[in-house]
């Protein structure tokens, strides 16, 4: 598919998302104590792994080595599970820093698969208001001027393009994967990568 231009990448004002965990010290979760902290995620995992040590090690509980994610915030649709490896949490987190929380949906759709989300700036087709606006994006480009002249003269003002089942073909014939934005815009995906 051509790459379209993204009508709300140049105006849009999509706040910085910080993604942080909430790692609990189980050891004292069990014994009816909260001991953990919230750690910025996107980082190293072995800083993730350091800070979750340090943790750890400040527990009131004596020899407290196993963890949880108890809490996790900024990851928008994405899930992170209470024993997700820090190398998703992580991968997951460095990429909502840098591509915002359309790269959350891409890994929520694709069940946080790392090849997949690996391929986020190849799928990556823009924010729009509507997948509709989208499809008329792309159609723009067609010269139905052309198409008109091969038509009976009286038959040529019936010539038009229905967008809308455009759109909704796009989507049913997975040519595009979409998700809705918490604005109510849509996120668009390439569907073929």
């Amino acid at each position: 598919m051509e790459e379209q231009p993204n009508r709300k990448e140049e105006g849009e004002s999509e706040q910085k998302v910080q993604p942080r965990i909430y790692v609990a010290s189980l050891s004292d979760y069990n014994e009816g104590r909260l001991h953990g902290g919230w750690f910025d995620a996107d980082r190293k995992p072995e800083e993730l792994e350091k800070d979750i040590g340090f943790m750890l090690a400040c527990s009131p509980e004596p020899g407290a080595e196993e963890w949880a994610i108890h809490d996790f915030e900024g990851f928008g649709l994405a899930y992170i599970s209470e024993y997700e490896s820090l190398e998703t949490v992580s991968r997951l987190a460095k990429g909502i820093a840098e591509h915002g929380l359309a790269f959350a949906a891409w890994a929520a759709v694709q069940n946080n698969d790392e090849k997949a989300l690996g391929r986020f700036e190849d799928v990556y087709l823009g924010n729009w208001e509507s997948l509709e606006e989208y499809a008329d994006e792309m159609l723009c480009g067609l010269d139905l001027d052309e198409a008109r002249k091969l038509l009976p003269e009286g038959i040529r003002p019936y010539l038009v393009l229905n967008v809308e089942a455009f759109a909704r073909d796009l989507e049913r014939n997975g040519d595009v994967i979409t998700v809705k934005a918490p604005d109510g815009t849509v996120w668009v995906f390439d569907g073929h990568v």
